[in-house]
């Protein structure tokens, strides 16, 4: 890709940084969107560091903004990068004209139809959403048992069944996680995200055995096991946006919850920290599996 002045749309997370540094690596110039409810302000310091990188920061609601933004600043290709927590959509924040006209024509406020209505806004004005995987393809997991152990086989069990569960959840664009414990669905995905799932989980494997519940706890709940955590992509993955992401925290938060086992996507899934992240599953027993759809 011959250098060009990238726009870049930051959520939250460590995956804008990420992204702006491959970017930079190719040589390309990057002007970035940061969004004050979610961007780090480390981003400051980015462009501080790095004349080619400059940085404006916008309301999630500023829709109009963005596009005047990157257009005075002469981009034609963007990408989003980090996650915006979809609760935002119905936080305080006060959208402008474009994104309420664009919210009140949306006939759901999901994920993929927020994200796709901004998209062809921004195509129709010039701003071309690339893949947000364009500069990272290396982070994508790789096919295969990723950790030194394998899932044992009530973990494979666990998975099939978790399958067929977050396959059909994803299909409704609800969220992309289940949590499974002996073959029985602990927790589904919704707007919280991934780590707050797995914590949820976690808390409910632990009141089945809590003492305070009296004589419900009297004897060993079946559940009362260890989790196993499948996260898939949609069905008709838009890998320009909301691209399944595993990082070191995904893997800290199974750690809490007492969960054992991890199976995400081959080729569909961002591995942040790939080393770091893997070396800590392994040192804390977890299994992780990438198999292809």
């Amino acid at each position: 890709m011959s250098p060009m002045k990238l726009g870049l749309i930051a959520g939250n997370g460590r995956f804008p940084f990420l992204l702006l540094n491959a970017a930079r690596a190719e040589g390309h110039s990057v002007v970035v969107a940061a969004i004050k409810e979610e961007t780090d302000q480390e981003m400051d310091r980015c462009a501080k560091a790095d004349a080619c990188v400059t940085v404006h920061w916008l309301s999630l609601g500023e829709l109009s903004r963005l596009i005047d933004t990157f257009k005075s600043a002469g981009v034609t290709k963007a990408v989003m990068a980090g996650q915006v927590k979809h609760k935002q959509i119905f936080s305080s924040i006060r959208p402008d004209w474009r994104l309420a006209k664009l919210l009140l024509n949306l006939r759901t406020r999901s994920t993929d139809a927020l994200l796709g209505a901004v998209a062809k806004v921004l195509g129709d004005e010039g701003i071309e959403l690339i893949s947000s995987t364009a500069f990272l393809e290396p982070l994508l997991a790789g096919e295969g048992v990723l950790t030194e152990r394998a899932p044992a086989e009530e973990e494979c069990r666990n998975i099939e069944y978790g399958l067929g569960l977050a396959r059909a959840l994803a299909g409704f664009d609800i969220g992309q996680t289940v949590v499974v414990a002996a073959q029985a669905c602990v927790a589904v995905e919704a707007m919280e995200g991934t780590d707050a799932t797995i914590e949820r989980a976690g808390r409910l494997i632990r009141s089945l055995d809590d003492p305070a519940q009296g004589e419900a706890a009297a004897e060993p709940s079946v559940f009362a096991r260890k989790l196993t955590v499948v996260k898939v992509a949609k069905p008709n993955q838009d890998m320009r946006f909301d691209v399944p992401v595993i990082g070191i925290s995904t893997v800290e938060t199974m750690v809490r919850a007492g969960a054992s086992c991890l199976s995400i996507e081959a080729g569909r899934t961002l591995l942040f920290d790939r080393d770091a992240l893997l070396k800590r599953a392994s040192e804390a027993g977890i299994a992780i599996v990438a198999a292809r759809r």
